[in-house]
Parts: C-alpha cells; structure tokens; sequence
C-alpha cells in the first residue's frame, strides 16, 4: 500500500529541484512553473470521483493496474514534449488517471480493519509513504544534473513497472463477494453522499483539505522560497527533506500511541498544535532578512502535526462505511485533494518573495480545520472513537 502510494508522491517531489529548469527552457513566466505539480494535484482530485466506484463492482486490483499503466505511459509522454502548455495538460491527464493509486489503497486498508487500528495501520503506511518527499527531490535533482529534467519522468515509468509488476504477483483481492455494488450513477453518487456529507465525516474530510492545502501551497512554492527567497537553490533536496522529516517521525510515534489515545484525542491535539506553530512562524516572518534554520525547524514542527492529522482524520472520516469502502474513498478523497489542489495552487500565486503569504495561509488554514471538526463533533474534542455499529444481520464486535 505504501508503495503504490508513494508512487504520488514521487511523481510531485521528484520534480521540484526541476522546475526552473523547465521554465526555463520552455519559457514559463514567474509563477507558471508551479502548474507542473499544480496540474497533477487537481488532476488527482477530479479522477478521485470514479476509481472507487468501479473497485466496489469490479474489485480493487483491475482498478489498480489501470492507473499504474496510466501512471507509467503518460510519465514517458511527458518525458517527450517541449511545449509547456502541453506538459500541464498531460500532468493534468496523469492526475486523473492515476487518482486511483490514492484512492483504491485506503478502501483495501478499509476492507481489513476499521477505528484506531485503521489510523494504525495508516500511520505506518503513511511513515513509509513520506520518505519518499525526503529522498524524492535529492533523486530528481541528482537526475537531472546527470542526464537532464526529462529523464526525471523516465524514472517515474521505471519505479512504475516495478511497483506495477509487486503488485501483480504480490497484492491479493480484497474486496468481498458481498459487498460488491452496482455500476449505477444513482447508487453511487448516492453512497459518495452518505461518506461525505454525513456529519460525523464532513468536518474532517473538510478539515483535512484545509490543512493539507496549506501544505500543498507550500510544496508548490517550495522551490522558489529555497532557492529565490533563500539563496540555497543547490541545497534544496537537503533543506526540503529536512522540512518533511517531521512529518515522519509523527506517523511513527501516532502508530505507537494512537490505540492507546484515539484517533480523535491525538489528531485534535495535532491539529491545535498546527495552528499554535503557524502563528509562531506568521510571527517570524515579518522580520527580515529571514533565517533558514529557523525556517525549516517551524516548517518541520508544522509538516510533524500534520503526519498526526492525516492518518486519524482519513480513519475518522472513514469509520462508518465499510460496506461501501470504494465510494467513500472516492468521494473523500477527491473532495480532499480538489479542495487542496485548488488551496494549494492559491497559495503558491500568493509567493512574493517573502514567507509571509504561506505563514498567513497554514494559519487561516488550521483555524478553519478546528472549526469544521468542531461542527463534526457537535462543539466537544478530544472523544475517544467509537466502534462502528453492526450491519443489519451481523452480531456485535
């Protein structure tokens, strides 16, 4: 699971060290660059609409191998142009396609197991998962000195083949015989509507998008705000893995802890402490010349309560809807990534020179996320998460 996941993120921080490369060469103006990861974002939140949907009619593995053949061909389609406008279009394309590579692993997670075991076994997942945006960009820029930006996307299509091919001898079918849904636009849209808008789900869906956007935004700026803003271009991998570290260490510790405290307890305490680094670091911007160190230390605490958040919110959102697990991985999950990717694409025009606009956002973000949840949890925090009830005809757990 962590691998087919991973393949996401491999496919946006692989390309950051690249992306004044590509400008460039392909005479993107100022900002533009960021539509490269942009593109893929949005792309990702729009396909995630249809993979569950077919995953809960067809099973999950045929659903998977059309995204990793997506993911592998357009990656060398991408390898070939040099029209600029005609990269984001198929970046943009790829998102679709591959959409089920996040979709379709958080239902199989689903199929298993639920409540705090869930946001367990996701940590664990998700601390495997976010090496990649550590040694991602450290591989791209390494690539691209030694062979060009292009064959950056030719590593996408070779760790591709090799994730597909794991897949297709190792990962068995987990959908069960009956819990397999019909191909009907009223049955699913209806089932999407049950695991987004229920209100016990709806807060952290929404809550989750907020705050992840704002690391969305910071990704799409990352670039520029360490080489333009910092003047360490040459020492982006470093300094950008250092930022996410934190991220990693959280999803281990929350996979430690989280059985013991709840999902609810560890990700609501994350969520505030977000926001309390945030103003720490809206504060820190406004005095010029800016420090690095202290920078990525903030950064870093802010990436680490979000490696809290992301796990719980997901098993949180998902808890109640086994049954239907394809659907509402679909519906949260593109509902989560369009509102990111727009978010984050906001955020990202927003850089002007300064870390100021991104400071201002993870703030404005996190206190919108803590009110959403507030309205999930009808005004209390810190509950612990309850055990789903039983199906009609099934016994208690």
């Amino acid at each position: 699971m962590a691998m087919l996941m991973s393949l996401q993120a491999f496919g946006i921080d692989s390309m950051l060290p690249a992306l004044g490369q590509i400008a460039a060469e392909m005479g993107a103006e100022g900002n533009q660059r960021q539509y490269v990861i942009g593109a893929y974002f949005l792309g990702g939140g729009v396909g995630a609409f249809f993979p569950g949907a077919f995953a809960d009619r067809f099973g999950r593995r045929p659903v998977l191998a059309l995204a990793l053949v997506s993911y592998i061909t357009l990656s060398l389609a991408c390898s070939l142009v040099t029209n600029f406008d005609l990269l984001v279009a198929l970046r943009l394309v790829q998102g679709v396609l591959c959409a089920g590579l996040s979709v379709v692993p958080l239902a199989m997670v689903r199929d298993h197991v639920g409540g705090d075991k869930m946001a367990r076994l996701m940590s664990l997942i998700m601390m495997i998962f976010l090496l990649v945006p550590i040694i991602a960009p450290a591989i791209g820029q390494g690539i691209m000195y030694l062979f060009g930006w292009r064959a950056i996307f030719g590593a996408m299509a070779i760790v591709g083949s090799i994730a597909a091919t794991w897949a297709w001898l190792r990962l068995p079918e987990t959908l069960k015989e009956e819990d397999r849904q019909d191909i009907r636009a009223k049955t699913i849209l209806s089932n999407m509507g049950k695991a987004i808008f229920a209100r016990q789900s709806i807060g952290y869906v929404i809550g989750a998008a907020l705050v992840f956007g704002s690391l969305f935004g910071f990704l799409n700026s990352s670039q520029q705000l360490i080489a333009e803003t910092f003047g360490q271009g040459d020492y982006f991998a470093l300094i950008f893995g250092g930022a996410v570290l934190g991220m990693v260490a959280s999803n281990f510790t929350n996979s430690r802890i989280v059985e013991k405290f709840g999902a609810r307890r560890v990700s609501h305490t994350a969520l505030l402490a977000f926001i309390g680094v945030s103003a720490v670091l809206v504060w820190r911007s406004f005095d010029a010349p800016y420090v690095l160190w202290e920078f990525i230390v903030l950064m870093s605490c802010a990436m680490a309560a979000l490696g809290f958040v992301g796990a719980n919110f997901s098993s949180i959102a998902m808890q109640d809807f086994q049954h239907i697990a394809g659907s509402a991985s679909s519906g949260q999950t593109a509902l989560r990534m369009m509102t990111g990717a727009i978010l984050g694409a906001f955020i990202g025009s927003l850089y002007d020179g300064t870390p100021l606009p991104l400071a201002y956002s993870m703030l404005a973000c996190g206190l919108l996320g803590l009110v959403v949840v507030l309205f999930s949890e009808r005004g209390k925090l810190f509950r612990r998460l309850q055990s789903p009830l039983p199906r009609a005809g099934m016994p208690p757990r």
